[in-house]
């Protein structure tokens, strides 16, 4: 085990770190190159995915970086469409299907995706005469059938765990650039923060949830990595990265994707501990607090530089130091109209893309859901609740039966803590819960179900 630990170096991660800080460099000083450099990404990796074969699941390597870029490409006008990144991994991984197939015993997913099909029907029905059908459909739905694929291809599906690690590299090396690009666009926070709300000027002119997301999964990314790669100069390289990550992911002002970063990072810590042997608990706690350090270090920082309006905000306070009522920023209101459009038409739903006109009829806003559980009730009904229910339990009795994937738990939670404060604006989610799907070789494959996950030495 120990040599899957240590290639890292071997196999080019500090030179990639290097290329994708400069991407970052690049693409903010010459914005127009985004959309080209995304063209350039997606053609590689379909020449490589082609080439080989999906011989090692090139297909996961490939969803995986253009997952990790989603965000990347939308802030630096890179995406050719806002959704294309979605349906870009679904294009991989169905790819990927065809060259290696799916499991059989997938077809709970098979009826996920199913149960999603009457919602176009009733979409088609209810929505009004100037809504682009499409466009809704598409919009509302990529996330969730790409979810489907995901769970599809990953399903039961033998990797080694130096294969799941570079797939989670793949996923870090874009969000690296995206950090950098951040640094560079907003150098003087004083400038710009004026109040404790998620402050799109800070998060390169995005979305502040979306960014905090795939800053906090790549924060949670490196913190298993210190656990899980013995190599004490890429130890190093991940603890500053994850001090830079956090610190940008905590600048957002949105709190969403750090709290879903810090749960993950703690129940990966209750699972590596369970599995790992003596000597590895003994190093456990100097670990941790190393990275609690580094963590406080970040915390400070951005105290510091937001004037301590960073510390209001996770107080639950507005600028003058009062307390907000509403812990969700009007949240809970779009959530009681979704499921007020559930009440009404519990069978049904009201239909793909529908609830955002009932919302606006109820409300006046036309603010996009947060929210992907209620979205799912709202908008399909009792076909949305058969959806959520499948979800929810399939992965759950598949970890009884297979316990070799040490991130389970933490995948599994990124999922559902992130579909509850952010839907499925992008393709994270959906990608992390398939590969809470995948069952991990930790030695020779016909001892891989039944061994005990093992930890280096």
């Amino acid at each position: 085990m120990s040599t899957v630990f240590r290639s890292y170096r071997l196999q080019g991660y500090i030179p990639l770190v290097i290329l994708h800080i400069a991407v970052g460099i690049l693409v903010y000083s010459f914005g127009g190159i985004s959309k080209f450099l995304f063209m350039g990404i997606m053609g590689y990796f379909l020449i490589r995915v082609f080439l080989k074969g999906n011989r090692n699941d090139e297909v996961l390597i490939a969803g995986g970086y253009i997952m990790g870029y989603e965000v990347f490409s939308r802030m630096t006008g890179g995406a050719l469409t806002y959704e294309f990144a979605k349906y870009a991994v679904i294009l991989f991984l169905g790819i990927g299907m065809f060259f290696k197939g799916f499991n059989r015993n997938s077809w709970a997913y098979v009826f996920y995706i199913l149960c999603l099909v009457p919602g176009i029907l009733f979409s088609a029905m209810n929505l009004d005469y100037f809504t682009n059908v499409g466009n809704a459909i598409g919009f509302n739905l990529s996330g969730p059938i790409c979810l489907g694929i995901s769970a599809l291809y990953c399903y039961n599906r033998k990797i080694p765990f130096q294969r799941l690690q570079n797939i989670l590299t793949a996923i870090l090396l874009p969000i690296i650039a995206t950090t950098t690009y951040l640094y560079l666009y907003t150098p003087d926070l004083k400038d710009v923060i004026t109040n404790t709300e998620s402050n799109f000027a800070t998060s390169g002119g995005f979305g502040p949830n979306q960014v905090a997301t795939v800053l906090g999964l790549g924060a949670f990314i490196l913190f298993s990595r210190f656990f899980t790669i013995k190599d004490r100069l890429v130890n190093v390289i991940d603890l500053v990265l994850l001090g830079l990550i956090g610190y940008r992911a905590i600048i957002t002002f949105s709190r969403g994707g750090v709290y879903t970063a810090v749960v993950c990072a703690l129940a990966f810590i209750v699972i590596y501990t369970f599995y790992s042997n003596q000597r590895n608990r003994l190093t456990l706690f100097p670990k941790v607090g190393l990275i609690i350090g580094i963590v406080s270090i970040s915390w400070i920082a951005s105290s510091i530089n937001t004037m301590g309006f960073i510390d209001k905000r996770y107080a639950n306070q507005d600028a003058a130091g009062r307390e907000d009522e509403d812990i969700t920023t009007g949240r809970v209101d779009l959530l009681d109209a979704e499921l007020e459009a559930f009440y009404q038409n519990p069978i049904t739903g009201v239909g793909i893309g529908k609830v955002k006109e009932f919302r606006f009829q109820k409300l006046g806003d036309v603010a996009a859901s947060h929210n992907e559980v209620s979205r799912l009730l709202s908008e399909h009904g009792s076909f949305g609740i058969a959806a959520l229910l499948i979800l929810i339990i399939a992965p759950l009795v598949f970890r009884v039966r297979n316990k070799t994937n040490i991130y389970f738990y933490s995948f599994f939670l990124f999922w559902f803590l992130t579909i509850n404060h952010s839907s499925m604006r992008i393709a994270a989610p959906a990608f992390v819960y398939g590969l809470t799907l995948t069952s991990i070789i930790h030695g020779p494959p016909k001892n891989s179900l039944h061994r005990k996950p093992t930890l280096p030495a």
